[in-house]
């Protein structure tokens, strides 16, 4: 479903820019992902959206993390682990070393989306082919049953 970013060439840049700006340009790019996976779904858009918003939320990109971290070579992760380490504490209510993941995440996310979309397309794929979705299955499900438009 990484289709998208298989035409993109990237633009270079990656390493000019901080961590932070990695991880909100990487929350971008996985947040356009999700909402591509979901647009040929049938459902009302407030339902899509809350099925988006479930699998671009910090513990869903930390469990994406999760699934990743054996195939990611040493570049990606010191990318996560620079972005985790400028996360900072988080929402108040939300647990930090969970944020610290999912912001390294992104930065890794932004980085390769500048850089080298080829692998980040790669690793996209991966998370579906192996059949585990990092969303909750109720994302799926509220999806999949409701087709009124």
């Amino acid at each position: 479903m990484s289709d998208w970013i298989h035409g993109w060439t990237g633009t270079g840049g990656g390493d000019e820019l901080g961590p932070l700006q990695l991880a909100w340009l990487g929350d971008a790019v996985w947040e356009l992902h999700q909402r591509l996976r979901h647009c040929r779904s049938p459902g009302r858009a407030d339902v899509l959206h809350r099925a988006v918003v479930e699998q671009v939320c910090a513990d869903a990109q930390a469990r994406a993390l999760k699934q990743l971290e054996p195939l990611l070579d040493d570049r990606e992760l010191d990318l996560v682990r620079r972005g985790r380490n400028r996360a900072g504490r988080g929402p108040r209510r939300g647990d930090a070393a969970v944020y610290g993941m999912a912001t390294g995440f992104e930065t890794m996310v932004g980085w390769l989306f500048l850089n080298n979309p080829a692998r980040l397309a790669q690793l996209l794929d991966s998370l579906e082919s192996d059949g585990s979705d990092p969303s909750p299955p109720s994302a799926h499900t509220s999806v999949a049953h409701d087709t009124s438009l």
